[in-house]
């Protein structure tokens, strides 16, 4: 797995974080900082545990799973970016209405809740990982890192455009993960 796709990947499931952040800090009239940069660590924090923990449990599994690791970073990279553009439409729809819903007053508890559940789909990503070991650790550090930096940016979006501004992030992730997984399978059917 070369770094340009690690980094990609880590844009791609960042941008979760990235659009929890905007809709969050949208809300308010003053920054917030202490709360924003535990947000931003949280969010930053659970993306990079989560394929850990995904990989560990394949792990589990390595022998069966080795001759069709690629389909099934394929399935799954797959699955999550078409799940990740439906959602954003889904979204976009529920609230026409109600263009930013929000917690004016965002709890530590809320926090937690918001990292975990965008993390989730990180979870899954831990098999592409198997056919490459040497590359977990490179690839956890950068899923973190780069989830708090998009956080980080998001939240400073959000404070200062984040009303003004209607682009679907959650898209752009779902399609960066399709591609992944694409790219992944075509090069272990086609060069292997």
């Amino acid at each position: 797995m070369s770094l340009l796709t690690i980094i990609l990947l880590s844009v791609a499931l960042a941008m979760d974080c990235f659009a929890v952040s905007i809709s969050q800090s949208a809300c308010f009239k003053r920054p917030i900082w202490s709360k924003w940069i535990v947000m931003s660590l949280s969010f930053g924090l659970f993306q990079g545990l989560m394929p850990l923990i995904g990989y560990y449990v394949m792990q589990l599994f390595s022998d069966i799973i080795t001759a069709y690791d690629h389909w099934l970073a394929f399935i799954i990279l797959g699955f999550l970016g078409v799940r990740m553009i439906v959602e954003e439409f889904k979204e976009s729809d529920e609230h026409d209405d109600e263009k930013h819903v929000c917690d004016v007053n965002i709890s530590y508890g809320k926090i937690l809740i918001l990292a975990v559940a965008t993390s989730i789909d990180a979870l899954a990503t831990g098999v592409v990982f198997v056919p490459c070991p040497d590359r977990l650790l490179l690839g956890v550090s950068s899923i973190g890192l780069v989830s708090v930096i998009m956080s980080l940016i998001g939240t400073q979006i959000g404070f200062n455009i984040g009303k003004r501004l209607s682009f679907k992030w959650g898209v752009l992730g779902g399609v960066i993960l399709i591609l992944i997984g694409t790219k992944i399978l075509i090069e272990h059917t086609c060069f292997s």
